[in-house]
């Protein structure tokens, strides 16, 4: 058996393992490690479990995805979320329909100091949706704007899948994140214009708008999010303005975002205890689906798989623009049965190279890699909504188990329709994820 044909057996019993549900990381490196020992052999296994491993794990940009994770940890157990919710209603709240809308601004707000969209989605659904429930919106709508609104803790900086993603395509971490703003921003517009639509169409989908507040109101809701907006501008503007690397700047968040926590009254009773442990299991979680990762790529390597598959790529003539919307749809299809991060580690080193060795748009290679990582995570997050796996609906049906999954699904529906027009936009449009590296530099 050649060795690019022993790739696709592995490939094809991966997927069978998670069809099983066994865990991503586990999988991986069993597929890995076996394809690797039929090939090579076991001794040439062993050397390489012998360096490889601490190679990654030793890696200094990897520290931040612990820091990053802590400080979604105080952020979540710190109550920020609900002066944000609070905020967003003050200001819109009484559009029809303003209260979802209020909703999906709150969680970009809060996936910008956590980094997490699960994190998100669970956090927001506990200060949201009790108030969605007890102004009449309809269950489907309600929980749908929340699952969508949740996947904007990936895109919106800082965002532990764009570390590392970075990390893989060897770019700079601050560029991704600077890359990621505008695409972010026009992800919460998009779905706020979704929540509009809708109550426009089916007026009792958003029930009664709130009573409109005095600007003197609004402006105390403001002053009361300050924690947030500090610890945004510190983290951010200390990496842009060259007073940190975006390792200090996570330390200096979770510090901050801690004593936000603290101030709350989020550490008492165990707290702090509870983001510590939280934090190493995550933490631990992403660990081992990198080891496995890298276990499974190093024998995909071996098995000149990726090279033979780019060298049919290109061998078949195909356009650059039929190549970039095939794998837009392996990424929808691994979406429905994997993680983001999964995604990443596993078809990063296979599908950057491809498209990397294709002229698009006339973009350099740092360039491309930066337009690729925007666009994929944009495919990833429609994989967080999107059944049968739909992480972020399974976290908003496990905090309003009375709404059934069937209609968290056709509330997200819309939504969807809003991920895929943001993806042809920004593939069409690349400007918009490289315009904030291009004035910046």
């Amino acid at each position: 058996m050649t060795s690019s044909l022993i790739g696709l057996t592995m490939g094809a019993v991966m997927m069978g393992m998670l069809a099983l549900r066994v865990q991503i990381g586990i999988a991986m490196f069993l597929t890995g490690a076996i394809g690797y020992v039929w090939i090579s052999g076991l001794d040439p296994f062993f050397a390489y479990l012998k360096n490889a491993p601490y190679g990654r794990f030793s890696l200094y940009d990897l520290s931040v995805v612990p820091l990053f994770l802590l400080m979604g940890q105080f952020a979540t157990h710190g109550g920020l979320s609900r002066a944000l919710f609070k905020a967003g209603n003050a200001f819109i709240g009484h559009w029809k329909g303003g209260m979802a809308m209020a909703g999906i601004a709150s969680c970009a707000g809060f996936g910008a100091i956590c980094g997490s969209s699960l994190a998100t989605a669970a956090t927001m659904a506990h200060v949201v949706l009790p108030e969605l429930k007890r102004h009449q919106y309809k269950p489907s709508l309600a929980a749908g704007s929340l699952a969508a609104g949740g996947t904007l803790g990936i895109l919106i900086p800082p965002s532990v899948p764009l570390v590392i993603y970075a990390i893989l395509a060897e770019q700079n971490i601050a560029k991704l994140f600077l890359a990621a703003f505008i695409p972010g921003i026009l992800a919460a517009i998009g779905y706020m214009v979704v929540v509009g639509i809708v109550c426009r169409l089916d007026p009792a989908a958003g029930g009664p708008g709130t009573p409109r507040h005095s600007w003197s109101e609004r402006l105390a809701t403001i002053i009361d999010t300050w924690p947030v907006l500090l610890i945004f501008l510190v983290v951010i503007g200390g990496i842009y303005g060259g007073l940190f690397t975006p390792t200090e700047a996570a330390a200096v968040g979770a510090l901050a975002t801690g004593i936000a926590a603290w101030r709350t009254g989020g550490l008492a009773k165990g707290g702090f205890m509870a983001c510590i442990q939280g934090t190493a299991t995550s933490t631990g979680m992403m660990f081992l689906i990198l080891l496995g990762a890298d276990t499974l790529n190093s024998f995909m390597a071996l098995s000149q798989l990726p090279a033979e598959a780019a060298a049919w790529v290109d061998g078949m003539g195909f356009g650059p623009f039929t190549v970039l919307f095939a794998i837009i749809c392996i990424y929808l299809v691994l979406g429905c049965v994997m993680d983001s991060l999964s995604m990443i580690l596993l078809t990063v080193p296979i599908f950057l190279p491809i498209v990397l060795g294709m002229d698009y748009w006339g973009l350099s290679a740092d360039d491309k890699a930066i337009w690729f990582g925007m666009v994929a995570l944009v495919v990833m997050e429609i994989g967080l909504i999107t059944p049968p796996v739909g992480m972020n609906v399974y976290i908003i049906n496990g905090v309003a188990r009375d709404i059934p999954m069937g209609t968290i699904f056709r509330g997200v529906a819309p939504f969807l329709v809003s991920d895929i027009l943001r993806v042809l936009v920004l593939v069409l449009f690349p400007s918009i994820s490289l315009v904030a590296l291009w004035v910046v530099g």
